[in-house]
């Protein structure tokens, strides 16, 4: 396999439409049709569409036997409203890509004009890409897919954008790369009462409160603990506005987070049978749920050594980070089944964070991430 110019106007301009038209997770048909558009001009030897319900892989196979590489990215958009004035601003109120998934589109698009110019002579080469990933749902439902089955990877890898690291280092760890997250809805039903008699009903606020301090007693903030532990109030309501009445109902809504996927079940339990405790303490109903589960990402040794080597190979610095990322990842799943390592792409130290409403992906590390996906192929078809 030989090094590959990029067009980059093109990939720019793929980038920045794509921007222009977000989806929400589970919602992305625009967006994969935009994909399949720019993808057959490069013709792949296969495309699977509807891959997880709105995913797409495209496959380029080598006329020799050998691994197949998976490379991933996302499909979905947030639900934020975006505060950027460029001329590629998003036309969708309150939906915007504030997380770098259309930067990561672009960077896995690139590489399909690379194998039509210099097709790859043995393994196969799967481009995937994956709906749903910021609600937890769309790896689970690629992996499900019977469609999934032909393709069953040897070595999957996938990247994510790094705002206040330097642009273009590339960041690699063994081992957890981000965390398991989980989060918890609580619903708890007593009884409304008048407000000057409020001993004649049941009023979920003390609980509320006990719930929130059990829940701070149970983190271990420590990053650098095995036991570390993060459970973030996310939103929490009671009653209504109305100042007759003493509430009869009340929710609350936390994330939880541990370095691995065995102590976020334990913790997981442990708050569970606290709430159930405080609900039963105070004569409250509970109806407890979750949602948004992401596994911990477990990077392969093999993986992160193909990954460092490639990156040298191409002359990119690199840096190797000493803790996880506490942000959750559904790509996890994948590095649970298959060997294989996710690794961050620095986009630049002066970049407002993720999530933000002005945050926008840099498209001067569209480069930089086409070229380490290519090495990290180079490095293991070879």
């Amino acid at each position: 396999m030989k090094e590959a110019p990029i067009d980059l106007d093109s990939l720019v301009q793929l980038r920045q439409e794509i921007h222009k038209n977000p989806e929400l997770s589970g919602k992305e048909e625009k967006t994969a049709q935009r994909i399949v558009k720019f993808l057959k001009k490069y013709h792949p030897d296969e495309i699977i569409e509807n891959l997880g319900k709105t995913g797409v892989a495209a496959i380029y196979q080598g006329k020799q036997e050998g691994p197949t590489i998976l490379i991933r990215c996302e499909l979905d958009a947030l639900p934020i409203r975006e505060t950027n004035e460029f001329d590629y601003k998003s036309n969708i109120s309150n939906v915007s890509h504030k997380c770098g998934h259309d930067g990561h589109m672009t960077i896995v698009a690139g590489l399909a004009s690379i194998f039509h110019k210099h097709p790859i002579e043995s393994g196969k080469v799967v481009l995937l890409f994956q709906p749903a990933e910021e609600n937890g749902m769309g790896a689970k439902a690629v992996l499900a897919d019977s469609k999934f089955k032909k393709i069953e990877p040897d070595f999957v890898f996938a990247l994510h954008n790094l705002p206040r690291f330097p642009e273009g280092v590339v960041v690699y760890k063994s081992g957890i790369f981000t965390a398991a997250v989980k989060s918890i809805i609580i619903k708890l039903t007593g009884k409304t009462s008048h407000a000057a008699e409020p001993e004649k009903g049941l009023n979920p606020a003390l609980a509320i409160s006990e719930i929130i301090q059990k829940a701070r007693e149970l983190e271990v903030e420590n990053t650098a603990d095995k036991d570390f532990a993060l459970i973030t109030p996310i939103h929490l309501s009671m009653g209504k506005i109305a100042y007759g009445i003493s509430a009869g109902d009340g929710s609350l809504r936390f994330t939880i987070r541990t370095w691995n996927n065995e102590r976020i079940n334990q913790v997981s339990n442990e708050l569970e049978k606290a709430v159930e405790a405080i609900a039963k303490k105070h004569s409250l109903s509970i109806k407890i749920s979750w949602t948004q589960e992401f596994a911990a990402n477990e990077n392969d040794v093999l993986s992160v050594d193909i990954i460092e080597k490639a990156a040298k190979m191409s002359n990119m610095t690199t840096l190797k980070r000493s803790e996880p990322f506490k942000w959750g990842e559904d790509f996890g799943l994948f590095t649970k089944k298959y060997k294989g390592a996710m690794f961050g792409l620095g986009a630049g130290e002066d970049l407002p964070a993720l999530h933000n409403p002005d945050y926008d992906f840099p498209d001067s590390i569209i480069p930089h991430g086409v070229k380490i996906f290519y090495s990290i192929i180079r490095e293991v078809l070879n």
